[in-house]
């Protein structure tokens, strides 16, 4: 899925889009990518001399990569939107710098009515050794919210 396809499924635009491509996706995960250019305004504040992608931000990145997730199983075009309900067992692993290429892979684990209990983990490759190393795990639940006018 490109980014044109990403938008049809959540409703998430830039400058708060934190995917780029969707490239595997099954009824229960989903592989996504996010190039971080070094000339994104987060890196600008968060620090200024030492710019690194913010953990609360690798955990939104896995938000909406589960809310794309998501869309294969709950209709579009609504008015119900993906929020998360819950957030457990953060753990952050590895600093993410400006020109990294965040892999996220969310897995659902399960559901109930329209609770969905998912598994997060943000990973980037090793510019030295070429592996993939995790950067941040995470639990989370999503679940469809009406819009309010």
């Amino acid at each position: 899925m490109n980014t044109e396809e990403i938008k049809a499924c959540i409703p998430h635009r830039d400058p708060f889009l934190w995917l780029d491509e969707v490239t595997e996706i099954s009824d229960t995960h989903i592989v996504a990518r996010k190039v971080l250019s070094a000339d994104l305004p987060v890196f600008q504040g968060h620090y200024p001399n030492f710019p690194v992608f913010p953990g609360v931000l690798q955990c939104e990145a896995c938000f909406q990569a589960g809310a794309v997730l998501i869309s294969r199983l709950v209709p579009t075009g609504t008015d119900d939107v993906p929020v998360v309900t819950r957030l457990n067992n953060v753990q952050f692993r590895k600093m993410i710098r400006p020109g990294e290429t965040i892999e996220l892979h969310v897995e659902l684990t399960a559901r109930l009515a329209n609770a969905f209990y998912l598994k997060g983990k943000v990973m980037v490759r090793d510019t030295i050794t070429n592996a993939t190393k995790v950067t941040a795990r995470l639990e989370f639940v999503c679940a469809a919210a009406a819009i309010e006018a």
